[in-house]
């Protein structure tokens, strides 16, 4: 039963960076949490006002287009929560107060690596409470344009996710991930977030990716990529990809116990599966032991056939 209990980090932890859409430093600390407390920002304010919390949860996403942005009328904004999101929730941590003195989550280097390095410095203990689980009982489907996504009912946490980019580089990648036989940290941890060069300069006119850079970013060319290191994995653009998912089903407030499934999704349709089963009573209950499966060493990173899920063609 131990494997069902809730758990929290040993001790506070600090990381500092610059936010890779405002350009400005920003400081987290991670702190330990009481059971039943879940994941809450504490956004710093002036000395003369109390800090203020911000549930990261699906009620308080405020923005979905190149990040995932929480916020309230009190706190304002807190961008780029995603990759933190993934560590917390890949971890398998369910309570923690990510306290914030700025509006963006440092990008560090486009990845959860230093997140998940920060975590098992401090270390994780389990709590004397038990987890619960959101558990999907019936499918729910997701069609914003060509991206799709589809939670299914499934014995463990799965992920299943296919990107398909016109540009060669990149191209069509699909990746699978099961959290119960998977390990987040070798597998997904390392895989960094990516742009292209040629978009560069409107995303800077629009105010976005004003701390991006080579360091914090892989970048796509004409045909090749950018950085002079080159890519951590052949796959590495899946593997981010799959990383935000699990980063933005953890706003969920608790583990999705279910297979989702996406095609050329982001965070806005990560974001809209959440709400989508979570607005429907009677796709979900509360569980507070899965029946877990154990999964084949082919299950885990295998590649999806190429029409494994793709959008309505009537």
């Amino acid at each position: 039963m131990k494997a069902h209990s809730q758990t929290t980090i040993n001790d506070r932890v600090s990381l500092s960076g610059v936010g890779v859409h405002c350009g400005a430093s920003s400081t987290v600390t991670l702190h330990p949490a009481e059971p039943d407390t879940g994941i809450i920002f504490l956004k710093n304010t002036d000395e003369a006002a109390a800090d203020i919390e911000v549930p990261a949860s699906h009620r308080f996403v405020v923005a979905t287009a190149l990040s995932t942005v929480l916020g309230s009328t009190q706190a304002g904004s807190i961008a780029t929560v995603e990759h933190l999101m993934a560590s917390i929730g890949g971890l398998g941590i369910d309570n923690i107060i990510v306290e914030i003195d700025g509006d963006e989550v440092p990008i560090m280097d486009g990845s959860a690596e230093a997140f998940v390095d920060a975590i098992r410095q401090v270390g994780i203990r389990r709590q004397p409470a038990r987890r619960r689980y959101i558990k999907v009982l019936k499918p729910v489907r997701v069609q914003i344009g060509d991206a799709v996504g589809e939670l299914m009912p499934c014995d463990s946490r799965r992920f299943e996710v296919e990107i398909d980019f016109a540009d060669a580089i990149i191209g069509r990648q699909a990746y699978v991930y099961d959290a119960e036989s998977g390990d987040f940290a070798r597998d997904l941890a390392r895989a960094r977030t990516f742009g292209f060069m040629s978009s560069v300069e409107q995303l800077w006119a629009n105010g976005y990716a004003l701390g991006a850079s080579l360091e914090n970013t892989v970048v796509i060319g004409d045909d090749q990529i950018v950085n002079p290191e080159g890519l951590r994995f052949a796959d590495e653009f899946v593997r981010h990809k799959v990383l935000d998912a699990i980063g933005d089903l953890t706003l969920a407030g608790a583990p999705v116990l279910g297979h989702y499934r996406s095609y050329r999704g982001g965070h806005r349709l990560n974001c809209a599966m959440v709400e989508a089963l979570l607005s429907d009573k009677s796709a979900w209950e509360w569980s507070t032991v899965p029946a877990r499966r154990e999964a084949t060493q082919a299950d885990v990173g295998a590649m999806l056939p190429a029409a494994a899920l793709g959008p309505d063609v009537s």
